[in-house]
Parts: structure tokens; sequence; C-alpha cells
């Protein structure tokens, strides 16, 4: 048994062990939050670089075009950390759906489908350890046509004038085309030199043609002329309307209160009642300003939702700013808005998807980039599977509409800059506050691609040549 003197020396001994079992406890408790809850913050700091050496240690799966193309892939560097580096082709072309892996990020579909172009993705990892004993990253396949994205972007920079254009397939949702300009080299980008990317990072956000800006996606513009798809859709799905129904058309329309007091006409406007048809290809402000009037600003807001404005769930897979219709307006507001002024905003993906729905009998496909994904021995991973995304209107409707777009030789169309020998383009021009648009898609009897176009600050025709190429690039 222990004396008096040994139970007094055991009592710091217990002390110094009690210390010692609590700061183990604090210790290993520090650990697990770290590592529990604090990983995506280490890894996120950008002076961690343990996450940019495992990006870049092995290959990054490639990205293709739809016919197979290679537009980003990897090279081999000489020296460390940092075993490959991206490389992209056509880079200006393509950036915008590309967008660039660098030491400092990752945009476009290289940070959309980050987890299978870098095999961290358990679907990748665990198939290509099992084949090939190392991590491997998927390549993906996107939708997008060589020939309409060619023909998109040198449109656009044929115009001189920042814009974009969308080509989609109206009965898939697979986007063929989406170009931006100004645009720039991702290349610049992929330096491991982190002095030479902070320049360059730098030098590309300082730009005044903002060339690091997808307007595709991520630039909503006054729709204009264009929303009259819109106001043409609720009219007729109203019931007040037919596509024989005879409309006002005044040489000035007059607000019944509110912040504005008129609208001069145009076209047809100050002619006798022309029918609905003929004052949609005439684009007569004044008649659908006051068509506008008369459904009210719950009948157009269902209608534009219909279509997906005012949605911000879309991802294609690339994130897309919301397209906008207002809220609260008076009635001289719901008359400018009736015909894409006032506070309706649209991106050039929307102004595409407003003649894709009609193209595809009244439902809208979801929009989509990625075609297929797959290891690098061809073992399919994961291939679209194209959805619905909205009901926009009955197919009867759609055919109504698509009459009044035709603008085939001799149809007397509003988009007839647009036309293609031999084949039928149902379209609507128009101009948004001062920039050019197009919506529109063809053959107008067996749609196989729509377009959406925006030239900024341009005359209201420009932006029908640009589309006409992208249509006949596709067609071919």
């Amino acid at each position: 048994m222990a004396g008096p003197r040994a139970r007094r020396i055991n009592i710091p001994l217990r002390r110094v062990a009690r210390m010692c079992a609590a700061l183990l406890f604090v210790l290993l408790a520090d650990v697990t939050l770290i590592q529990g809850f604090g990983t995506r913050g280490l890894n996120a700091d950008p002076r961690n670089q343990r996450s940019v050496i495992a990006r870049f240690d092995h290959p990054r799966g490639d990205i293709l075009t739809y016919e197979g193309a290679i537009i980003a892939t990897n090279r081999k560097t000489d020296g460390e950390p940092y075993a490959y580096r991206r490389v992209y082709t056509d880079g200006e072309r393509y950036a915008p759906v590309t967008g660039e892996a660098s030491l400092n990020r990752t945009t476009g579909i290289e940070q959309a489908a980050d987890g299978v172009l870098s095999g961290d993705d358990p679907r990748i990892r665990v198939r290509s350890l099992v084949r090939h004993g190392s991590a491997q990253g998927a390549a993906v396949r996107l939708t997008i046509s060589e020939r309409a994205q060619w023909a998109a972007y040198e449109g656009l920079r044929a115009a001189g004038r920042p814009g974009a254009a969308v080509a989609i397939n109206p009965a898939t949702g697979a986007i063929l085309a989406l170009a931006s300009y100004p645009s720039y080299d991702p290349n610049a980008y992929t330096t491991t030199d982190p002095a030479e990317l902070a320049e360059t990072d730098r030098r590309l956000r300082g730009d005044p043609g903002r060339p690091l800006l997808n307007r595709a996606v991520n630039q909503s513009y006054p729709p204009g002329s264009a929303f009259k798809l819109v106001t043409a859709a609720a009219a007729l799905s109203s019931g007040e309307y037919t596509p024989t129904s005879r409309v006002d058309a005044p040489a000035r329309l007059r607000f019944p209160g509110g912040t504005v007091t008129g609208l001069p006409g145009s076209g047809l406007c100050g002619q006798a009642h022309p029918t609905l048809p003929d004052a949609f290809r005439a684009s007569c402000d004044a008649a659908f300003a006051g068509i506008g009037l008369q459904l009210g600003q719950d009948i157009l807001r269902d209608q534009a939702e219909a279509f997906g404005f005012n949605a911000g769930d879309l991802t294609i897979p690339l994130r897309v700013t919301a397209s906008t219709y207002p809220l609260n307006m008076d009635r001289a507001q719901t008359a400018l808005s009736a015909i894409g002024r006032y506070h309706d905003r649209a991106t050039p993906l929307m102004i595409a998807m407003l003649s894709a729905a009609v193209a595809n009998h009244g439902v809208l496909m979801r929009p989509y980039l990625v075609e297929d994904v797959r290891l690098p021995d061809g073992s399919l991973i994961d291939r679209a599977n194209p959805t619905p995304y909205r009901v926009a209107m009955p197919a009867t409707l759609a055919r109504q509409l698509t009459s009044m777009m035709l603008t085939a030789p001799g149809a007397g169309g509003s988009g007839t800059a647009a036309s293609i020998p031999g084949v039928a383009v149902a379209a609507k021009t128009g101009a948004g506050e001062d920039h050019a648009l197009f919506t529109g898609f063809a053959p107008a009897d067996r749609p196989e691609v729509a377009v959406g176009v925006v030239v900024e600050h341009a005359a209201p025709s420009a932006a029908a040549p640009i589309a006409r190429a992208v249509l006949e690039a596709a067609l071919s």
C-alpha cells in the first residue's frame, strides 16, 4: 500500500497527465474540425499551391467539338512543380465555351465540368484507377458545331462591334454555336509564371472591350422588336386575337397616364387597321404597344415566363444570367414592355430560345453544351439526355407564329436579309434601343436550327447577315 508520501508525489503526476490528455483532446478536435469542415476553405486559399499542383500533375481530359476536333488539350512542361499545362486551339473562337484552366482559376466548361476533366469525379477516378492504375481525366465532347461556331464568330468579328450569336437545335436543345465578340485567347492564361499571369489578367480585365465577358449568356439587352414574338403569342393565346384580327395602328399612340406620353408610329402605323400578321411583319410599334395595353402586364408576364423570362435556374452547364420581364408597371410602362422596351432584358441565348420554342411546336427544350463524356479508352461515362424546359404555347399557336415569321422570298417577312435560296426562314428582326437583334429558325417547315444574334450599337440590319451565315453553316 502506498504511503502518504507516495500519494503526495502522485498528485502532480495526475495533474500533468490530465493536462496532457486535455491538450491531446483539443489537438485531435482541432484536426478533426480542419479536416472535416475546413478543407474547402484551405483548398480555395490562393496561398495553397497543393491543389494547383495536383490539378496539373496529370493530363486533364480533352475538350472536343461535336465533330471530334480537339479544342482544349495538354502539353507536358519541362519544369517543376507543374507537369502539364493547358493548350487551346482557335482559342478566341471557342473561349466563351471552353473558358480556361490556369494556376488561379477555371472558367467556362473547364470549371463547369472540372470534376470529369480532372478525374476527381468518383465515376472517373474509380474506373481510371482500375483500368489504368493512375488518375486520368475524361474527355468532354461538346454540342458545338465547328462550321456554325466559325460562322458565328467570324460574322461578329466582321461586323466589328461587340455582340453575341447563339444557335440551338430546337428539337433537342443542343447548342450548335455560342460566340461572343470581342473575345480573348485562353492560352494567355496558361503560363506557369505567376507574374506573367497576373499581368495578363490585369490587362484583360482592364480592356474597355470587356473580352472576358461572355455576352452570349451573361449579358442582357433590351430585346426590342424580338419581344413582339412574346406579345403576339400572348395575344393569340388570350383568345382576344386571331391571325385574321385587325389591330389599331395609329400614327401616334397616346398612353393613358403614366410616365410616358406617347409613341410615334412606324411602318403600317397610321394606315387603316392592318391584320395582326401584317402589323407583326411591319414591326408596328404602336400596334403592339396597344395590344400590350389591352392585354395588361400580367398576361404579358405569364407569356414571357412561359418562354423562360424571370427564371434563375438555367445552366447549360455554364451559369446563365436571367432574362427579365419587369414587375409593378403603370400602363405606359406596360405598353413599352410589350415592344421590348422599358426594363425588358434578354440574353442572346434567350433571343435564340424564343425562336426555338416556336420551331419545336411550342415546347422549349432545355439548352445544353455537353454531348457526352468518355474515358481515354473511349468508354462512355455520360451522355446528354434532352429534356423539355418550358411549354411556351400550344402547337397550333406555334404554327400561327411560324406563318407570321416567314421570310422566304416573296413572303414579306421582317427578316428578308436572312433569306437563304431554297430554304424558308422564319424570323423577326428589330432594334433594342441602339442594338441590332435577330431571332429566327430554318427550315420553317422542318426546323433544324434556331438562332439569336445581338450586335451592339449597330443599325437594325447588322444582325441578319450574321444569322444567315450561321443558319447556312448549321444546315450544311
